[in-house]
């Protein structure tokens, strides 16, 4: 069994996993930063655990308290590459793709055949286009819904961080921030997905913890799908490890 980890800026999700049957979690949960040492009791509870693989975006301190926590166990990261599991790589230098994001463009490989804008709404938001041939054509990064309102609340005078609604038109000025920032997330997937509209089978991937707030808004085809960095971890967990030279 594999034991894999995706530490993210501010959650780290893990799943359980058998080797030959790397698409059914055996378990899985997140804990924030602060819990990490809680990956301690998934590994004991689990004692058929023969490795654990993850991605990390979240510094070495915290690949460091992870890789205490699941001790014995090696921890093995993903890094980048040109190709792998059936994706080609095109990003200028294919080493500086965030390995999130690589890895949930493996997951979404081998979740939809065909043309795919993969969606992964958190703390920041980022919005990748992947070809029916497995190409990573290139993506976007930018800042989550919340990271927007905090933004806006901390760099002016007179905009209030507080909790708004979405309105068309709005009325009152926390409903126009929440609402800007929610048509800023919808309005940057659907230009995106524009360039692969016309392709058959085109679809939004959507995932994070902050999809929900605007994945109403979206008239594109969609399909809420998340965790798409654990399936692509385990996609390349128990595939043959590549040749070296």
């Amino acid at each position: 069994m594999i034991l894999l980890v995706d530490a993210g800026n501010t959650r780290v999700k893990w799943r359980v996993i058998a080797a030959d049957a790397p698409a059914r979690a055996l378990a899985e949960g997140a804990v924030g930063h602060a819990e990490i040492d809680m990956l301690a009791a998934a590994c004991r509870a689990w004692p058929g655990l023969a490795r654990v693989f993850g991605c990390n975006v979240a510094g070495t301190s915290v690949a460091a308290r992870i890789a205490t926590a699941c001790a014995p166990l090696r921890v093995d990261w993903l890094l980048p590459t040109a190709a792998r599991a059936g994706v080609r790589n095109l990003y200028e230098n294919p080493e500086r793709l965030g390995a999130d994001r690589w890895a949930a463009l493996i997951g979404a490989r081998h979740s939809h055949a065909g043309p795919c804008l993969v969606v992964t709404a958190g703390t920041a938001t980022t919005v990748d286009l992947l070809s029916a041939a497995g190409d990573f054509l290139g993506g976007l990064i930018l800042p989550g819904v919340e990271l927007m309102q905090q933004a806006l609340a901390r760099g002016t005078a007179q905009l209030p961080l507080a909790e708004g609604r979405f309105a068309w038109q709005p009325r009152r000025t926390v409903d126009a921030i929440r609402s800007g920032c929610l048509q800023a997330q919808t309005g940057a997937v659907e230009r995106m997905f524009r360039q692969i509209a016309a392709h058959p089978g085109a679809l939004c991937l959507l995932g994070g913890g902050a999809a929900d707030s605007f994945a109403d808004l979206l008239e594109i085809p969609l399909r809420r799908i998340d965790n798409l960095v654990l399936t692509g971890l385990g996609t390349v967990a128990t595939l043959p490890a590549p040749p070296t030279h």
